[in-house]
């Protein structure tokens, strides 16, 4: 059994200082305790309050080298009662903390913001809707930055100006699909002092025509022809019965852009088109996008395919690796919690590069090697 330092309970305790407590009544576990014990248990594979509470019973005598264990370890019903009243933001907030004290945010990188819904959350009982959130993704380090609960009458359009407000994105480039394509968003991008890649459908349909119209009459008649100054990048790929190539453009907004007048600082437009063959079967898709800054089409490339990277690196890792869908935590803050539990374990197990394996086994390594879990936690 390893000994932690000294130096990582005061690390903890200062990460979590500003988490409110949210019992009244005589304290019988430290909070201290309850949202450590749970993090390092997350981390080693937990997935619900019963496998926390059974992980801290099993590590009890190392985590007494660096919590007062006095009063022993909180049943899982204990841990649900706490985690449905602590404050999402203030936990989040405390979390966010630990986790840039390790990795720092690369100044400038591609962030995605992207929703995703916590299907067995809902309850028919109570008519209580799923939970649905918006999460910001730092692609380039793989964290977490943030994430809204989406109001049960509401949608991804009123969540994701709340969730800008929480993060600090000066020098970033944000990325949004076409639900987020909204004036007061790109506005509230650039106050930020950050730049963004906006994906524009039929919810935008004049500017979507627009700059459809645009491209169409520029292909069919050539770039060069019509003296259009275009930014162009191809890509080529080949495996798994799949043939695909795709090719992104990028020009200044026209002046006589319909509609462009109310979207602030916009500078660019963008256009990728992608065709693929299947067993045979040719498919092709074009979209397009608003950009407040002038990319390359490459740095234009990168941030389209980083942005769907969040439903890899992020979602599609929730729901297989730590079986977010299949949570049926319903009480109080216990789901959005737990959500920022999975999402802070997996920001720590994709920084830590010990070990070139996937983060199902270092979730199982964690679990039985107290050395790596200190790694994987503290960087140590």
């Amino acid at each position: 059994m390893s000994i932690v330092p000294q130096s990582v309970s005061a690390a903890i305790r200062k990460h979590f200082s500003e988490l409110t407590d949210p019992r009244r009544r005589e304290v019988v576990y430290p909070l201290i305790n309850v949202v450590t014990i749970a993090v390092c248990a997350v981390v080693c594979g937990a997935d619900d309050f019963v496998a926390i509470a059974e992980w801290g019973h099993a590590k009890k005598k190392w985590l007494a080298t660096f919590l007062d264990l006095s009063r022993g370890i909180p049943s899982h019903d204990r841990f649900n009662a706490i985690f449905a009243a602590i404050k999402p933001a203030e936990f989040e907030k405390c979390l966010l903390s630990w986790i840039t004290a390790l990795h720092e945010i690369s100044d400038g990188q591609i962030v995605a913001i992207d929703g995703k819904t916590l299907r067995r959350s809902f309850d028919a009982a109570s008519s209580k809707a799923a939970i649905h959130m918006v999460s910001a993704w730092a692609t380039a380090n793989r964290i977490s930055l943030g994430q809204v609960v989406v109001d049960d009458k509401s949608n991804e359009i009123t969540a994701i100006p709340k969730l800008l407000q929480m993060l600090e994105l000066s020098g970033c480039l944000v990325t949004i699909d076409a639900m987020g394509c909204q004036t007061q968003i790109a506005h509230n991008i650039v106050a930020a002092k950050a730049d963004y890649v906006l994906a524009v459908k039929g919810n935008q349909p004049t500017l979507h025509d627009g700059i459809k119209a645009f491209f169409d009459r520029a292909i069919v008649h050539g770039f060069e022809q019509l003296k259009i100054k275009v930014s162009r990048h191809e890509t080529h790929e080949r495996g798994h019965g799949r043939d695909e190539t795709r090719v992104y453009c990028v020009c200044e907004a026209p002046a006589d852009l319909p509609d462009r007048a109310r979207w602030t600082k916009l500078t660019a437009i963008g256009m990728t088109f992608n065709q693929t063959t299947r067993n045979g079967k040719q498919t092709v898709e074009v979209r397009y996008y608003l950009l407040s800054k002038k990319l390359t089409a490459r740095r234009f490339a990168e941030a389209v395919r980083r942005h769907w990277g969040i439903e890899n690196q992020l979602h599609w890792q929730l729901d297989v690796t730590f079986q977010e869908d299949q949570s049926r935590l319903r009480e109080g803050h216990a789901a959005t919690n737990f959500s920022l539990l999975r999402r802070a374990a997996l920001s720590l197990l994709k920084n830590n590069h010990t070990k070139k394996i996937g983060v199902k086994n270092k979730r199982l390594i964690a679990a039985s090697d107290d050395d790596y879990l200190l790694q994987v936690l503290f960087n140590s």
